[in-house]
């Protein structure tokens, strides 16, 4: 028996009915440039910026199904209204060889009810820090009209352009939290047994599926483990992924895990900003978090390609294409993911601290990023997503006016 060579990563790669220019993509990572949910001039150039800077595939993030959805009031909700910015956004995109994708979603137990001045979903009723207020369990017809949602979300990103569209199952968003144990307490068709919680998620896969047609590739951010006591891993997170593998809907699934309900950290790895966090936050809530924050934010340390243990088990288990996530900076890192059977690898943020790494890979120039995950970059996303290293030194290097 002969083994099959390790692809290149800068060979072109198919997703669905796609073609990839090479194997790294951009993960979603809020932007934290849409006030009021605008698409802003600073949007387009943050993806574009991507783009120029080799990315495959680069993915605009949050994209709420509705303004309940949203995470607070300046997330984009991807309805007729945005079509002309996004269609910017995706002709800037694709003016640089790359292609876009829109992970869209509903925040649930995420959203910031006060902020939105509308208010959520959960699969059952509970407490949520971020929404301020308890959280009601969600009745069969709202459930049925975000199914229709999230069908006209995947319409208008067809419309607009995107060449891909991620449904966001990770972090304790809505549909996560469906498939979680501790979240989903129901007793009626989306609750109990393992199969039983997978078949919300399932259902708003297929009517994204239906919507986008056979030329859009269709992908689902996916939780292995939430990362809290009592919470999905991996002994029910397979199974889910082997049910949405049969049912034939997705052309890839992205790897991750962690709670941006519950746990903070799982997904980031490395230092806690907390004190910085405290200070991008109104007084009340700042003091809130300086006594709630290292709960919410436990500290992991930071390990090169942190979730590829879990991943290898989907990688076993599953034939579908896999996109591997997590704390991926350097060149051998993707090449043993590649040799390991993944078909792409997706970076976030490397690619903030500088946007011209997978071209810098290319040319064999670098063979590891610069980023030393502090995670500073993390409270930025209330007045743009930056890696503050970086800002830094383009501040420093800015030229002096002239006498």
């Amino acid at each position: 028996m002969t083994t099959a060579p390790t692809p290149s990563i800068f060979e072109p790669a198919r997703l669905g009915p796609l073609t990839l220019r090479n194997r790294i993509v951009k993960a979603a990572t809020f932007e934290g440039v849409m006030p009021r949910g605008a698409v802003s001039d600073d949007l387009i150039n943050f993806h574009a910026e991507v783009a120029r800077g080799g990315a495959a595939m680069t993915t605009v993030a949050y994209c709420a199904v509705s303004p309940g959805g949203r995470v607070h009031r300046d997330t984009l909700v991807m309805d007729e209204r945005a079509l002309p910015g996004l269609r910017r956004l995706t002709d800037a995109v694709h003016s640089e060889g790359a292609l876009a994708a829109a992970q869209i979603g509903h925040a649930g137990l995420v959203a910031n009810t006060l902020s939105n001045k509308t208010k959520t979903l959960a699969p059952s009723t509970r407490l949520s820090p971020p929404a301020m207020g308890l959280v009601k369990g969600a009745t069969l017809a709202e459930l049925d009209g975000v199914v229709s949602d999230f069908e006209r979300t995947a319409r208008v990103a067809v419309d607009a352009g995107f060449d891909a569209i991620e449904v966001h199952l990770g972090h304790n968003y809505l549909l996560s939290s469906f498939m979680s144990p501790n979240l989903n307490k129901r007793h009626d068709r989306y609750g109990g047994s393992v199969a039983k919680r997978a078949e919300y998620p399932r259902r708003v896969i297929e009517a994204v599926r239906v919507a986008a047609g056979s030329s859009v590739a269709v992908t689902a951010k996916f939780n292995m483990s939430d990362g809290v006591p009592k919470g999905l891993w991996l002994d029910q997170s397979l199974p889910i992924a082997q049910i949405l593998e049969t049912d034939g809907h997705l052309d890839a699934m992205q790897l991750t895990g962690g709670s941006s309900l519950l746990n903070g950290m799982y997904f980031f790895r490395g230092e806690v900003p907390l004190a910085e966090f405290v200070a991008s936050q109104p007084k009340l809530v700042g003091y809130g978090l300086k006594f709630y924050g290292p709960k919410l934010f436990p500290t992991y340390p930071f390990e090169e390609g942190f979730f590829l243990p879990f991943a290898r088990q989907f990688r076993q288990a599953l034939r579908m294409p896999l996109i591997l996530l997590g704390g991926i900076n350097r060149v051998d890192t993707i090449e043993h993911a590649l040799d390991e059977g993944f078909e792409f690898v997706a970076m976030a943020r490397a690619l903030l601290r500088d946007p011209q790494l997978v071209n810098k890979f290319q040319a064999e120039s670098v063979d590891e990023g610069l980023c030393i995950h502090c995670n500073k970059c993390m409270p930025t996303i209330y007045t743009g997503t930056r890696c503050v290293v970086r800002d830094a030194l383009v501040v420093r290097e800015a030229p002096r006016p002239t006498q």
